[in-house]
C-alpha cells in the first residue's frame, strides 16, 4: 500500500471518529442538563433527600462514563493524527534523499528565509501537546524532561547541534539528523538553515533532541522549565540557539525568557517569547 493511499484511509477514518466525538459529546449533553436541574431543584426546595442523592450519584456515574467513552474516541482521534504525521514526514525524508521536493517542502537551495522562519513556527505550532491518563507522568522529550541516556534521535528530527562557525568559535544551531553511526557513535547532521548548506559530522555529546510533545502547563509543570533557570533557547527570527534565563514559563504554549547580551547593562536582553518546540537543557552551567 503505498504511502498516500495510507494517508487517504487514515483522513477517513479521522474524519469517522471526530464525527463519533460529536455524537458522543450531542448524547452526553442530556444527562448533563439533568445534573444542572436536579441541583436547581435542590437548591429551591432548600433540602438534599435520600432521593436527590440516589438521582445525582446514578447521573454522575452515567456523566463519567460518557467523559470517559469521548476521552477515548479523542485518544484514538490524536492517534491517527500522529500517523499520519508520520507518513508525512517519512514521505518528506523519501523526497529529500532522492532529490524530489513538494510545493510545500521545496529544496534548500531555493527556500527563502522568511519561507524558512514560517516553516519552523509551524512546526513548533503543531508539536502535539502530551495527554497524558490521570497519574501518568511525561515520558522523555516531552517539555523539558530530558531523553533517557541511551536515546538516538532519528532521522528527519531536528536538534540542537554544537558545531564550529567559520571564525572558529562554537555555536549551537538548529540542525536535522541525517544519520547515526553505532560504531562510532557519531551524528551525521544537516544545517537547517539552506545558507550554512553544511553537513556536520558530530559525536552524541554535540546533540540535544528537541521536545517531541509540548507540556501542558495545567496538569504537568513539573515537565517545563523553571524561573530563571539556564537554557539554551532559539532567538527569534534565527536558527542559532543561545544561552537564556527563563523569565516565566509557559501559561499556554511559549517561555518568555532573557537572552545573555552583553550590550544591556544588566547582561539580558528583554524579554522574548520562544516556543517550547526550541528550548532545551543548557549543558553549561557558567555564564561566558
Amino acid at each position: 500500500m503505498s504511502a498516500d493511499t495510507k494517508i487517504a484511509e487514515l483522513l477517513t477514518e479521522l474524519h469517522q471518529l471526530i464525527k463519533q466525538t460529536q455524537e458522543e459529546r450531542s448524547r452526553s449533553e442530556h444527562n448533563l442538563l439533568n445534573i444542572q436541574k436536579t441541583h436547581e431543584r435542590m437548591q429551591t426546595e432548600n433540602k438534599t433527600s435520600p432521593y436527590y442523592r440516589t438521582k445525582l450519584r446514578g447521573l454522575y456515574t452515567t456523566a463519567k462514563a460518557d467523559a470517559e467513552a469521548e476521552c477515548s474516541i479523542l485518544r484514538h482521534a490524536l492517534d491517527k493524527i500522529a500517523e499520519i504525521k508520520s507518513l508525512l514526514e517519512e514521505r518528506r525524508i523519501a523526497a529529500k534523499m532522492a532529490g524530489v521536493y513538494s510545493d510545500s517542502d521545496p529544496p534548500r537551495k531555493t527556500m527563502r528565509r522568511g519561507v524558512l522562519m514560517t516553516l519552523l513556527q509551524q512546526s513548533a505550532m503543531t508539536l502535539p501537546l502530551w495527554i497524558g491518563k490521570p497519574g501518568e507522568s511525561p515520558p522523555p522529550l516531552c517539555g523539558a524532561t530530558p531523553a533517557s541516556s541511551d536515546y538516538v534521535a532519528k532521522q528527519g528530527d531536528k536538534v540542537a547541534a554544537r558545531v564550529k562557525a567559520v571564525d572558529g568559535d562554537e555555536q549551537w544551531i538548529l540542525a536535522e539528523v541525517v544519520s547515526y553511526n553505532h560504531s562510532t557513535n557519531k551524528y551525521e547532521v544537516d544545517d537547517i538553515d539552506e545558507e550554512g548548506k553544511e553537513r556536520h559530522t558530530l559525536s552524541r555529546r554535540r546533540i540535544i533532541p528537541l521536545p517531541q510533545w509540548k507540556a501542558n502547563p495545567e496538569t504537568d509543570p513539573e515537565a517545563l522549565f523553571s524561573k530563571d533557570q539556564l537554557v539554551l533557547a532559539l532567538y527569534p527570527q534565527t536558527t542559532c540557539f543561545y544561552r537564556a534565563l527563563i523569565h516565566t514559563p509557559p501559561t499556554q504554549d511559549d517561555y518568555s525568557v532573557l537572552f545573555e547580551d552583553t550590550s544591556y547593562a544588566d547582561g539580558y536582553s528583554p524579554p522574548l517569547n520562544v516556543a517550547q518546540r526550541y528550548v532545551v537543557a543548557c549543558k553549561e552551567n557558567k555564564k561566558k
